[in-house]
């Protein structure tokens, strides 16, 4: 990748295959002939995400020259995919990575391992004909936590979901990823051919144990004889993703196409550092993604732990309290030396207790070098995106440290602290009297259960056993959440925090 800080042409050149090698010297673009890449990897979710991640390490390859045959066919599954994959077909599957630098300076580069796109809802039957074919050897997914549709207390599969219950119907047309996939993997085995790779690469712990168990159960539902060849022959390798990837905005859009002269419909930008830890289980091969700085390993739940429990966790440790706070952005947060040091001691004294050995990991370097990632300015990381389907992250980020410090007799106050300040957040009005716009997939659920402690009942957002488990008969627990959701309420984030940082400081 190259920078720029001028300018780089008047009329910015909208991106396509035709254009792209005509855009300024400025901004990096395929080395590879794009006609030559096959698409063995099939991937569901085609957003923000998985073009900062997965896409920029295939891309490398390519560069290299060492994995023409592993280019990248992007699938969307939902009604609301159509816009991407509109805007990407318009560019010939071509966008632009924009890494933002803490200093101000940005890099800019055409990906362009997506050689294909494929709408789901426009032509079912293409779909699972692309995922039968012998070309494809790997379907990877980013389907967002809740996309597993996991029970939070259970654990199994919610069959019950209005979507899957229509695509168990006899002689359904798959219209989720669950019978996309199942009906892909079916076809295969009718035909003899060995299975792809399911790759699952979403922010949840084994996510690939969660989508073989929750894929598993779909087909078991459908054919049993099916799930029974998939649990024998289909891998689902774990692994370890880690990119800030904010949403793109329009004054994203409008910067590329100022500072580097490209049109380009839907852009990404992201941070600087990035990593994927990955378990080195294929069925079928895989790239040679070691080559592209993907460390393969044959345990990643030590990386997991470490990246979920506090990466993760934190970023729902500062985004409610800072939102309440009246900040909107990540950064801001994380330059206001009050927040920073309750983060570093929720890294600290509650996450860090709960890790097992991460090999090769320096901790305490790892801890600061979050907040330094946290506080870039110029990744614009809103406060909003990270408060958004909090069902889906606090039970799977920060549920799990609070029950493994209540088991060990471990820290608990600033996770309690935490949700405490989910529930206050999920009251829908921030400190200063604005609407909050909650986002969330059981956001019926959250607000009625914070406008009830608003009425009296402050345990009502911790009775949610599906988000929350038995924490509400923990007495230490119960105990500690009061009182942090009280001086919410009477005091408001900034003040609770400085009371917290006065009681604390030695």
């Amino acid at each position: 990748m190259t920078t720029t800080d001028a300018p780089a042409s008047s009329t910015p050149i909208p991106l396509s295959q035709s254009t792209y090698a005509a855009l300024p010297r400025e901004v990096g673009r395929p080395a590879y002939d794009r006609a030559e890449v096959t698409a063995s990897i099939v991937h569901f979710g085609v957003g923000g995400f998985h073009r900062a991640h997965q896409a920029m390490y295939v891309d490398r390859l390519l560069n290299d020259g060492l994995a023409l045959d592993w280019g990248i066919c992007g699938v969307g599954a939902l009604p609301q995919d159509r816009r991407i994959v509109d805007t990407m077909s318009a560019q010939d599957g071509l966008y632009t990575l924009v890494v933002k630098h803490p200093d101000g300076h940005r890099e800019a580069r055409i990906i362009g391992s997506i050689v294909e796109m494929m709408f789901a809802p426009d032509d079912p039957q293409a779909v699972v004909d692309r995922l039968a074919d012998p070309r494809t050897r790997i379907v990877s997914l980013t389907i967002t936590e809740g996309g597993y549709l996991v029970n939070q207390v259970t654990g199994e599969f919610d069959a019950d979901d209005p979507a899957i219950v229509a695509d168990l119907a006899e002689g359904a047309v798959p219209a989720t990823v669950f019978g996309y996939v199942v009906a892909g993997l079916a076809a295969r085995r009718d035909a003899g051919l060995a299975p792809f790779t399911v790759m699952s690469c979403d922010n949840l712990p084994g996510n690939g144990d969660v989508a073989r168990k929750m894929m598993t159960a779909f087909a078991r539902l459908k054919d049993p004889s099916l799930a029974d060849w998939m649990d024998e022959h289909v891998s689902f390798p774990n692994c370890m993703v880690d990119r800030i990837t904010p949403v793109t905005a329009q004054e994203d859009i409008e910067l590329l196409a100022d500072e580097f002269g490209v049109a380009d419909g839907w852009p990404v930008v992201c941070e600087p550092f990035t990593q994927w830890v990955l378990e080195d289980h294929f069925t079928d091969g895989r790239p040679p993604l070691e080559e592209a700085g993907v460390q393969l390993v044959d345990d990643v739940v030590p990386y997991e732990l470490m990246k979920l429990r506090l990466l993760n966790a934190s970023h729902q440790a500062l985004c409610y309290l800072g939102y309440l706070a009246g900040y909107r952005y990540a950064h801001e947060v994380c330059q206001d030396p009050l927040f920073v040091d309750f983060l570093l001691g929720y890294m600290e004294r509650e996450g860090s207790p709960t890790l097992p050995e991460v090999p090769g990991v320096d901790l305490d370097a790892y801890r600061h070098e979050l907040i330094e990632r946290f506080a870039n300015p110029e990744v614009r990381d809103t406060l909003a995106r990270l408060c958004a389907e909090s069902s889906d992250r606090i039970p799977k980020w920060l549920v799990p440290v609070i029950n493994r410090n209540l088991a060990t007799g471990g820290e608990i106050d600033r996770s309690a602290l935490v949700v405490a300040s989910w529930a206050r957040y999920a009251e829908g009005v921030d400190e200063q009297g604005e609407p909050i716009d909650i986002v969330d997939r059981v956001k019926g659920r959250v607000t009625a259960a914070a406008a009830r402690q608003r009425e009296g009942d402050d345990l009502a957002f911790l009775r949610d056993r599906d988000l929350f488990g038995d924490l509400v008969d923990d007495e230490r627990f119960k105990t500690v959440y009061r009182d942090a959701l009280a001086a919410l309420h009477e005091q408001g984030a900034r003040e609770t925090l400085q009371a917290w940082s006065a009681r604390n400081t030695p």
